[in-house]
């Protein structure tokens, strides 16, 4: 029974639309050769738990059988581990990007198109925008005087 839902979880993450995280973390997969580390504990599949059905276990919250082995990076398989994307991060990239360009669109919009000038002239000041008058410095500076006519 373990085999049949292990061999329709594969099935399920193999699917060609859903991100899985054998593709997202090939560095993360267990090679064929036994790891050296393990001592012999058994090396299974690399596959989340969310993938597999909620319903034929013994624990359905956490979609295992009572005494089953763990496997290795069970913190990062099980039901409580980080979430599986439900869209690949390249199409969630694109929409957010679309989403940036909309809402800078929409800034551009009101800002050349909506928003009005000002009624007034601003007023402008002769000799370099009173540097001297303000204290000398350029932080001071008022706004020069223009030669427009």
């Amino acid at each position: 029974m373990v085999n049949t839902v292990l061999r329709r979880a594969a099935l399920v993450a193999s699917r060609p639309l859903a991100h899985t995280a054998s593709s997202a973390r090939a560095y993360a997969t267990p090679s064929q050769e036994p790891d050296p580390q393990l001592n012999g504990y058994p090396q299974l599949p690399y596959i989340s738990r969310q993938y597999l059905p909620p319903r034929p276990w013994q624990d359905p919250l956490m979609r295992r059988n009572f005494g089953d082995t763990l496997p290795e990076q069970e913190e990062v398989l099980s039901m409580w581990g980080p979430d599986i994307p439900p869209i690949a991060p390249q199409a969630a990239l694109r929409q957010l990007l679309i989403a940036f360009a909309g809402f800078a669109t929409f800034g551009f919009v009101v800002k050349k198109y909506v928003v009005q000038d000002p009624p007034a002239i601003r007023r402008e000041y002769p000799y370099s925008g009173l540097v001297q008058e303000l204290g000398g410095l350029e932080e001071n500076k008022a706004r020069e005087e223009s030669l427009v006519e």
